[in-house]
């Protein structure tokens, strides 16, 4: 069974940053590409950023948090992260990360919750 649990969110000033962080379970979590995506309040489900698989991946960012996120995984502990800098108001979210491909209907965790407030 695919078990993903994301962790790290909270509470965070305009401008400040947040590492994001998912362990992975039940699949080879090194052979598939993962992606993080994120709802606001009132919207749907947004892609945020993708990561291939292996040992030198890459990563692809939707534009508005291109330069301010970095995503990366560390396949030895199936964990997957998202480091948040410059943080805006707009990135207020739950944050989830997801197996695969983003397509809208990815297994993905429970969330986690990034709210951007001064």
């Amino acid at each position: 069974e695919v078990q993903l649990v994301e962790s790290g969110g909270g509470l965070v000033q305009p401008g400040g940053s947040l590492t994001l962080s998912c362990a992975a379970s039940g699949f080879t979590f090194a052979n598939y590409a993962m992606s993080w995506a994120r709802q606001a309040p009132g919207s749907g489900l947004e892609w945020v950023s993708g990561i291939s698989p292996g040992g030198s991946p890459y990563t692809a960012y939707a534009d508005s948090v291109k330069g301010r996120f970095t995503v990366s995984r560390d396949n030895a502990k199936n964990t997957l992260f998202l480091q948040m800098n410059n943080l805006k108001t707009e990135d207020t979210a739950v944050y989830y990360c997801a197996k695969g491909t983003w397509n809208g209907v990815n297994d993905r965790g429970q969330g986690t919750q990034v709210t951007v407030s001064s």
